[in-house]
């Protein structure tokens, strides 16, 4: 599949050519978002937590799901990731429907 055509929607100007896709557009506005926040807060976890009101295993989670959206065939060991779930479980730093969520989520 190819873009050929791109319309502003200010003053309806249109460019007509081969456009072609990036990784980046398979990723919903949400993803996107969530990337630009990361960013914004240069890869620190607590700054996007306080930014986003989310706790770390959400954010930890949605990296995870915009990594495989963007790298679908790496494989990961998520071994780590799993002890790390189980152990804010056992700490709790998360509940049992979170960890649930999170250990679906490998």
């Amino acid at each position: 599949m190819k873009i050929m055509k791109l319309k502003c929607n200010h003053c309806n100007t249109t460019i007509e050519n081969e456009f072609s896709f990036t990784k980046f557009n398979k990723l919903s506005k949400e993803q996107l978002n969530f990337i630009e926040v990361f960013l914004a807060c240069r890869g620190n976890i607590k700054d996007v937590e306080k930014h986003l009101g989310i706790s770390y295993p959400t954010v930890r989670g949605k990296l995870d799901e915009i990594n495989n959206a963007l790298n679908p065939n790496i494989k990961k060991d998520t071994s780590k990731e799993k002890q790390n779930i189980m152990d804010m479980l056992e700490n709790g730093e998360i509940s049992s429907d979170e960890a649930i969520n999170l250990l679906k989520k490998l």
